[in-house]
């Protein structure tokens, strides 16, 4: 009968330890950038821990501030903005498969300024004109335009660039 008694004490103590681990380890994480609660829900589904254990952690993280998810938005949207030089659409659609809230996602939006925004999309629109050799101007158009809309920019905006290229290239 002492032995199942050392074997509970000795897993007790591992829990706790595997906790503390758990706890590190996903500080960590979150300290090297910026994560969505769903992002750290997932790292969280990969350690082994009790659902308890996880949402302790959880919240422990968000109480400090390990976890923002407005400062996560203004990041991302940022980042993928000014280094991947993606449009609204497609931060959107990235920010909300991240589980944020529309309300969020909005605000973060809002951080883009309406003249480096369109200014963004004539360089790459320009770039990529120059560089598509299409002898027919309507299947060059269409690969522009096709270019800028998977980039995540606006449909009526990118169509509107598009006829103005069209016509500074006097074709």
């Amino acid at each position: 009968m002492s032995v199942p008694e050392k074997g509970n004490s000795v897993s007790g103590s591992k829990k706790n330890n595997s906790y503390s681990k758990a706890l590190k380890k996903i500080a960590a994480y979150c300290a090297y950038q910026e994560r969505a609660i769903s992002e750290v829900v997932t790292k969280l589904d990969e350690i082994d821990l009790e659902e308890g254990e996880k949402e302790k952690i959880l919240q422990n993280l968000i109480a400090q501030d390990f976890i923002n998810e407005k400062r996560f938005v203004s990041s991302f949207v940022k980042g993928r903005f000014n280094l991947k030089r993606w449009g609204r659409v497609r931060i959107r659609q990235e920010l909300k498969m991240r589980g944020i809230s529309d309300q969020l996602v909005q605000e973060g939006l809002d951080l883009l300024q309406p003249e480096e925004y369109h200014d963004t999309l004539l360089h790459l629109a320009d770039r990529k004109w120059k560089l598509t050799n299409e002898s027919d101007l309507y299947k060059k158009k269409s690969k522009v335009g096709r270019f800028l809309i998977f980039r995540g920019f606006e449909s009526d905006l990118v169509w509107e660039v598009v006829e103005q290229l069209e016509t500074k290239d006097g074709l």
